[in-house]
C-alpha cells in the first residue's frame, strides 16, 4: 500500500507548528478572536477557527485544551496588550499632572483603534464576567496598574496638583468608561443622534473633553 499524498500546504503547516510553536499559539489566538467578536462564544464554532489558520482541531485543542480555554487566553490576551503598553507609557518618570493626560489619551486612543476588545469585553460582560474569573493572570495585571496610577496620585497631592482623597479605582473608571462607552455603542449613538463617532474632528474634541473632565476632577 502506498504512503499517502501529504499536500505542500500541509507539509509546510507541520513545518512551521515544529519550528515555532509560540507563532503558531498566536496565530490561532488571533483568528479565535476574530471568530469570538464576530461569533460570541456560543456561536463560535472552533472548525472555522481552524479554517482561519493553518493548522487543525486537533493542534488547536492540543494547545488551548477546549473552546473555552481559548476564549480564556483571548481575553487574557487583549487585558494583557492594553496592561503592558500601559507600562510601557513610563508615568513615572513625567510630573504627575502630564502622566494622568498621557494615560486618558493613551486610553482613549487605544480604545478607538482596538474594537475588537471593546467587542470581546462586552461578550464577557453578557457572561457575567464567568471567563474572566477564571485567570487570575487578568486580575493580577489590572492590579499593577491601579498600583501605579495610584502612586501617580500620591505624587500629585505631594506635588500640590492633585486634591487628596481620590479613590484609584473610580479614576480608573471614569477615564475608561468613556472612552468605552463611544465605541462600544457607537452605532446605536450615531444612529439615533445623528453624529459621526468616526470623524476625526469629533474624536480630536471627545479626547480633550474626557482629559479636561478628568484633571477637572483631580485637580488640587
Amino acid at each position: 500500500m502506498s504512503d499517502p499524498v501529504v499536500k505542500p500546504e500541509a507539509e509546510g503547516a507541520r513545518k512551521a507548528r515544529k519550528n515555532n510553536p509560540e507563532k503558531t499559539r498566536e496565530n490561532i489566538l488571533q483568528a479565535a478572536i476574530t471568530e469570538f467578536v464576530q461569533q460570541g462564544l456560543a456561536g463560535a464554532r472552533v472548525d472555522a477557527i481552524a479554517e482561519r489558520t493553518a493548522t487543525s482541531k486537533r493542534m488547536i485543542y492540543y494547545y488551548f485544551g477546549s473552546k473555552e480555554q481559548l476564549y480564556v487566553e483571548c481575553l487574557v490576551k487583549l487585558y494583557g496588550d492594553i496592561r503592558k503598553t500601559e507600562h510601557s507609557l513610563e508615568l513615572e518618570s513625567l510630573p504627575a499632572d502630564q502622566a494622568i493626560r498621557r494615560l486618558v489619551e493613551f486610553t482613549f486612543d487605544h480604545h478607538d483603534r482596538n474594537v475588537d476588545f471593546v467587542r470581546i469585553v462586552c461578550t464577557e460582560n453578557i457572561h457575567y464576567g464567568e471567563y474572566v474569573k477564571q485567570s487570575p493572570a487578568i486580575r493580577e495585571m489590572s492590579s499593577l496598574v491601579l498600583q501605579a496610577l495610584g502612586r501617580t496620585l500620591e505624587r500629585g497631592v505631594a506635588e500640590g496638583v492633585f486634591r487628596p482623597g481620590i479613590e484609584v479605582i473610580d479614576l480608573h473608571m471614569l477615564m475608561s468608561s468613556f472612552c468605552f462607552y463611544r465605541v462600544s455603542n457607537r452605532h446605536t449613538f450615531s444612529d439615533i443622534f445623528q453624529i459621526d463617532l468616526a470623524d476625526e474632528q469629533v474624536k480630536a474634541r471627545h479626547k480633550q473633553m474626557i482629559c479636561e473632565s478628568v484633571m477637572g476632577y483631580i485637580k488640587a
